[in-house]
């Protein structure tokens, strides 16, 4: 039940992966995730209410664009793993070993959060600008769920972030060759040593939140958060699934499903929004020349009126 940190010289004895209270089994990967989810609609109710917007009204998106996730992000993890569930359908509706994929719950929470804002007659792009703020900090917390479960590491390194995870609480099939070629015996137990990408993700997270509430203040149009938030977290996404041995992968090759879905937000909305700022600074540019050129030609035709009643 332990983890090592070697390059920190720490050594965490006992890290379980689950609790019980009153009889009942509470995994600490869900516990994490539902504290994630808790305070991540709490920093949208509260930026709602900071820019005088309808905080009922952002809860409950929030919610269901919350439940919408959880049943998008495990179809994901269903259709990718298909082998896993193809003679045990049953097993698709027992939600407490894991499996799910972000990304399917990002596409379906998304679709949740459009449906709902057309519904209710709500601005979608204004609206995401906040939600987006809630997912990321979510997703800083609810990372730290893999570290608890041993999962959602990446190769073999001798560097200082180095993590060492007994070799029997991994899934065997994320154990690589050279995982294995380096295995590292201490006190009996076999220790694999590996990257912490969920550390990776999850401080990659934090920094796009910390620049995105900076950046709230000034930015030029409805839903350039959102469109920050896609393409910066797609771009750190597929660095970090290049370390990956979990990947789930298209079905009949090698590549990761989630390092195409991550290219693409990166290619489609850093573009966009870099596009649409420098256009939008363009249009006040017009308009602020537009007014100075009205204001001087107001004040020409005043002083010609002046000069007109001066001469007579």
């Amino acid at each position: 039940m332990s983890i090592r940190f070697p390059g920190l010289n720490l050594v965490l004895e006992y890290v379980p992966a689950s609790f019980t209270i009153f009889g009942m089994e509470f995994t600490i990967y869900g516990v994490l995730i539902a504290i994630g989810a808790l305070l991540g609609m709490g920093l949208v109710v509260l930026e709602a209410g900071r820019n005088h917007q309808d905080t009922n009204k952002y809860l409950d998106l929030s919610i269901i664009s919350l439940a919408a996730s959880v049943i998008g992000s495990r179809l994901f993890y269903v259709i990718f793993s298909w082998g896993l569930y193809q003679g045990n359908p049953m097993g698709i509706f027992d939600l407490r070993n894991g499996g799910y994929v972000f990304y399917g719950g990002l596409l379906f929470g998304i679709l949740a959060a459009v449906i709902f804002c057309k519904v209710v007659k709500a601005p979608f792009w204004e609206m995401a600008d906040n939600l987006c703020l809630g997912v990321l900090l979510g997703q800083v917390i609810g990372r730290w769920g893999n570290f608890f479960n041993r999962e959602s590491f990446g190769e073999y390194t001798s560097g200082i972030q180095a993590i060492q995870l007994p070799l029997s609480a991994v899934r065997s099939g994320e154990v690589s060759g050279t995982m294995r070629d380096n295995l590292l015996t201490i006190d009996g137990i076999s220790y694999i040593q590996v990257q912490p990408v969920f550390l990776y993700e999850s401080l990659w997270c934090l920094v796009i939140l910390l620049v995105l509430l900076a950046l709230r203040r000034r930015k030029k149009f409805q839903g350039e958060l959102f469109m920050w938030y896609l393409g910066a977290y797609g771009a750190g996404r597929f660095f970090f699934e290049w370390l990956r041995t979990d990947k789930l992968c298209i079905p009949g090759t090698r590549i990761g499903v989630s390092l195409v879905i991550s290219a693409v937000l990166f290619v489609i909305f850093v573009p966009s929004a870099i596009v649409q700022r420098v256009m939008v600074k363009k249009r006040d540019t017009m308009r602020r020349q537009r007014r100075e050129r009205i204001w001087q030609e107001q004040e020409e035709a005043e002083r010609k009126k002046k000069k007109e009643k001066e001469d007579s």
